[in-house]
């Protein structure tokens, strides 16, 4: 469609006279016109195209989102498939996205503990999806969170999002029963939110925080209370990390609230965890005990657990309340933890094994045990030699500046190796 071709089909039984220049000005400018202009683009490019186009497709989304608490399923659905889309061709607008902050951060969070629930997700559509289908998402879904623990996600978020693309994209288009629909979009609501969690470890923040409200808004149509309270788990171990503790403790006790009785244990001790870490990062002491007591009464049984809490394996719990307890200054208590922590681990993936040996060297290094902590960090740098995560990444880098005050050989040894691993991987 020419620039011409549009401006005359927003004209068309209108007073205005928009003409070539103004949708080269548009386009030119990223500019964004007044009044009803960008709903009537939506309209028009959308019908060209075949789809619901939303303003973030088209660039003219202000705020840089699309509240999606007011969404009705079937826009949601179209929204999040353009995301993994534009996601796919890497796209523009994918590329310039924003993080989500205030209200438009915790809308869908409100949206999904409160009514009006989705009454009938059925839909019809040109092939017909069966529980077959629904069960090669799921089996994707697991096969892509084993490869992205061996490697972490820097090189499998674009296998995911191809898979989206190319396989679950016409699923959600096709025909299936509310049934069958429910437990689809629960299927992709799974990989959705893996595809969050490997943008989450590309250091991708605003793509992982898109990718994981729609797996949420994906929760609430299947009607799985516990999947919801899962995707507000991940959004508070993000928030976690950006360093955002007061919306840490809001999706913790959002999830805790609004999915009771449908919590998996080993989900609700994460989310009493990180509860218990964000009020040691605001200097809630009895707070955090309260939370990392909870934690440590409830009992995980694994046989009992869905595929996604899978990362809650044996020696988290003692690591997150080492942290908490180095947060709080209770040092000899960490390391007891901590060192707990990497004895529990041993035999599970090798993502959390080097997270629990660079809390326990953290703690080595504070307590003044340089050259325990220097060790601790060389069995972390073998276990990641080859991995492409992020978050791996930060640990191995914090962990070095960490030890820079202690000039020994032994950590000059460690800090040397350090640089030479993380170069690497750039």
């Amino acid at each position: 469609m020419s620039y011409a071709g549009l401006a005359s089909r927003l004209n068309q039984g209108r007073s205005t006279r928009y003409d070539h220049a103004s949708v080269r000005r548009w386009v030119r400018d990223n500019a964004i016109p007044r009044g009803e202009a960008p709903r009537l683009i939506c309209q028009v490019l959308g019908s060209a195209v075949g789809r619901t186009l939303t303003f973030a497709d088209i660039g003219m989304d202000r705020g840089g989102y699309r509240d999606l608490s007011d969404t009705p399923l079937r826009a949601a659905i179209d929204q999040a498939t353009a995301l993994w889309r534009g996601d796919h061709l890497r796209s523009d607008a994918v590329e310039r996205t924003r993080p989500l902050v205030g209200p438009a951060s915790t809308a869908p969070v409100f949206a999904w503990e409160n009514p009006p629930d989705d009454t009938d997700v059925s839909h019809h559509g040109p092939r017909a999806v069966g529980r077959s289908d629904v069960a090669r998402v799921r089996a994707a879904r697991d096969r892509y969170e084993q490869m992205y623990r061996r490697v972490g996600g820097i090189p499998v978020r674009p296998r995911i999002v191809a898979y989206l693309h190319d396989q679950v994209g016409p699923l959600i288009r096709g025909g299936y029963s509310d049934s069958t629909g429910r437990e689809l979009l629960r299927a992709t609501g799974g990989l959705v939110a893996l595809a969050g969690i490997s943008a989450y470890d590309a250091d991708r923040q605003a793509l992982a925080q898109r990718y994981l409200l729609f797996a949420l808004r994906m929760a609430k149509a299947s009607g799985r209370r516990g999947f919801g309270g899962y995707c507000l788990a991940l959004l508070a171990n993000q928030a976690m990390y950006q360093g955002e503790y007061r919306r840490v403790l809001q999706y913790a006790q959002t999830a805790l609230r609004g999915a009771h009785g449908h919590l998996s244990p080993a989900l609700a001790v994460d989310l009493h965890t990180l509860q218990a870490r964000a009020y040691a990062r605001i200097g809630d002491t009895s707070s955090s005990h309260q939370h990392m007591t909870k934690a440590e009464q409830i009992q995980i049984r694994p046989e009992d657990e869905p595929p996604e809490t899978g990362y809650v394996q044996p020696g988290l719990v003692e690591t997150q309340h080492a942290d908490v307890l180095r947060r709080l200054g209770d040092l000899a208590a960490a390391q007891t933890y901590a060192e707990e922590s990497v004895r529990a681990s041993e035999g599970t993936h090798l993502r959390g094994q080097a997270h629990r040996l660079a809390t326990l060297a953290h703690v080595q290094g504070e307590r003044g045990n340089a050259e325990g902590a220097a060790a601790t960090g060389h069995r972390m740098l073998d276990l990641t030699e080859g991995m492409e995560s992020g978050r791996i990444h930060d640990r191995v880098t914090g962990l070095a500046r960490a030890l820079a005050p202690y000039d020994t050989s032994d950590v000059r040894a460690f800090r040397g190796r350090a640089q030479l691993q993380t170069q690497s991987e750039q």
